[in-house]
């Protein structure tokens, strides 16, 4: 797997809604009406990220949760994998 080009990472991005490329990681934060439905939303994701066996960096403080994405042995740069995941993400998100 080798990492995106500028043009393709840019093509990309144009179907994830939120998401964008920030020091060198696909980046989103989504917030959540409680902290419950913060931890539920990250559940959801690591099963996810355990199905692709993709795993993502995270913070949750309360009712928030950010992610970034990169593909750790590709020298933490963006890969397909991180694009397969991101949409992945969008698919079990009920916020924006």
């Amino acid at each position: 797997m080798k990492p995106l080009s500028k043009t393709h990472l840019t093509r990309q991005l144009a179907t994830l809604p939120g998401w964008s490329h920030r020091r060198g990681k696909l980046t989103k934060r989504y917030t959540f009406g409680s902290f419950r439905e913060a931890i539920s939303f990250m559940v959801r994701v690591a099963f996810e990220a355990e199905e692709l066996n993709h795993h993502p960096t995270w913070e949750n403080t309360y009712r928030t949760v950010t992610l970034h994405l990169t593909t750790h042995d590709k020298g933490n740069q963006v890969t397909r994998k991180d694009i397969d995941l991101a949409k992945r993400i969008e698919a079990v998100a009920w916020v924006d």
